[in-house]
């Protein structure tokens, strides 16, 4: 049964093509996995799916009746709500029908027709069982309804934003980048999830894990072209790099053909005779189709300078405990990092490793024991929620720190050169960072946190977001 359909769809912002005739069906059952470099429109794709944002041509059907259910790649705001609050936000019918019903029902002169209506409506959307269905997704993901979403860590806010999306029992799901923050317990529970999942499925994921194991199909969105390639993420990486190897090939006949003919023009009078004006014709027709090439995105450059070397010993924990108010985080933990190590904290969503990490690095002191860092340490944070980046200033700015210049692993570098290693265009760079995509805005904080030497870097969910060749190479540089 065909849920969606796009057909011909065109979206630009400004000059930048997102969308280029681009053309996709959706069946019920499938599991279509969107890649493609950050940046190129995968987040704005899905936004057009879910009718959150308008297409400046082409058109998108919906079967009638489809219910969406949407995992945003941004973290839910935390402020002034409980977790059955926000859950609610995926029945926003069934709960503002409700809230009309209980307020009649307390008027003691109730509109009765009013009351008439709303019953109606509330059986047929089965409004009734608001509360039952709120109760079922909660306790599939054990979060307890009442506690405060301000008092949550990442990993459990991303887990109520899940449980809004899956709350309204959806014909088709929309996950933009859904394992980000999770722990390895709930990624599990997620996939054997999806895979039961009777609707369709349409996710943005960088984890090459949980993508090969559901992915019934690969999209791709590359210089405004949606591709499809049947089968697993490695069937796709094959035949993509077969049809680069042949672009590049044909570009490269075209180009050595366009020199020719440009030489040719050079020479003048042959030109102008009449029976060649057909020649000059293709001419400016090859020099037209080449202007309108779009060259596929290079890969980012990552280097760091280690700077000075640490002491033997980096940072000993002994016997720390760590506590807010009646709630033990961290029990007696001791920990000693050395020199060379490369230490990766696995645990819970909740355990506490971004608690721990902010002990190591000295922005938290402990309840109970004793931190003692190490010589000559200079640490690079990277903070999974980006508090190091100034949304409202531009990419320039947040690297340049008013000048033009950074030096980078002892050379001196002009900071439009340095952000084009991480693949920012002339014009991305003059755009504020609350334009950026997810994988955008971690290649900016990296870019900002590789200005400084260092050699302690402390990573908390770098990965997230990134494109599969950043990350890649995040790997390799680690």
């Amino acid at each position: 049964m065909t849920l969606l359909r796009l057909e011909q769809l065109q979206l630009a912002y400004g000059t930048h093509v997102l969308l280029n005739r681009a053309d996709l069906t959706v069946e019920r059952g499938e599991r279509l996995a969107l890649v493609g470099r950050n940046g190129t429109g995968k987040s704005t794709l899905l936004k057009l799916v879910a009718g959150d944002i308008q297409a400046d041509d082409g058109s998108i059907w919906r079967a009638p009746g489809l219910k969406i259910g949407v995992l945003a790649q941004e973290l839910p705001e935390s402020s002034g709500m409980t977790i059955f609050d926000m859950v609610a936000q995926g029945l926003p019918e069934a709960g503002e029908l409700l809230s009309e019903y209980q307020h009649l029902i307390n008027d003691p002169d109730p509109d009765m027709n009013r009351m008439a209506t709303l019953q109606t409506r509330l059986e047929a959307i089965d409004g009734w069982s608001f509360h039952q269905r709120i109760d079922v997704v909660l306790t599939r993901l054990g979060l307890p309804p009442e506690a405060e979403m301000s008092a949550l860590s990442g990993g459990w806010r991303r887990r109520v934003a899940l449980a809004r999306a899956l709350v309204s029992e959806p014909d088709l799901l929309l996950l933009d980048e859904p394992t980000n923050h999770l722990d390895l317990d709930t990624i599990a529970w997620l996939e054997e999830q999806l895979l039961a999942f009777n609707g369709a499925v349409l996710l943005i994921t960088h984890d090459r894990a949980f993508l090969s194991k559901l992915a019934t199909n690969i999209l791709e969105l590359d210089r405004g072209k949606l591709g499809r390639y049947p089968g697993n993420y490695a069937e796709y990486q094959a035949r993509k790099q077969h049809e680069l190897e042949v672009e590049a090939r044909e570009n490269a006949e075209f180009d050595k053909k366009l020199a020719q003919e440009e030489a040719w023009i050079r020479q003048g009078i042959k030109a102008r005779r009449t029976r060649n004006e057909g020649r000059v014709r293709a001419l400016e027709a090859m020099r037209n189709e080449r202007s309108q090439r779009r060259e596929r995105q290079g890969t980012a450059n990552l280097t760091v300078d280690s700077g000075e070397r640490t002491g033997k010993r980096v940072v000993e924990l002994k016997g720390v405990t760590q506590r807010f108010g009646d709630e033990v985080i961290l029990r007696n933990v001791n920990l000693e990092v050395m020199r060379g190590d490369r230490i990766g904290f696995l645990g819970r969503n909740g355990a506490g490793k971004t608690t721990l990490l902010k002990i190591l690095l000295g922005e938290l002191v402990p309840t109970e024991g004793s931190v003692q860092l190490g010589t000559n340490l200079k640490v690079a944070y990277f903070d999974q929620l980006r508090a190091g980046l100034e949304l409202e200033k531009t990419v320039y700015d947040n690297v340049a720190q008013g000048s033009d210049r950074v030096s980078v692993g002892g050379k001196d570098r002009h900071v439009m050169s340095y952000l084009q290693d991480f693949l920012f265009t002339p014009d991305r760079v003059r755009q504020p960072v609350k334009a950026l995509s997810g994988g955008e805005s971690n290649r900016l904080l990296l870019a900002k946190l590789f200005t400084q030497p260092a050699n302690v870097l402390v990573l908390d969910e770098p990965t997230n977001d990134l494109d599969m060749e950043t990350l890649e190479l995040l790997e390799e540089l680690l």
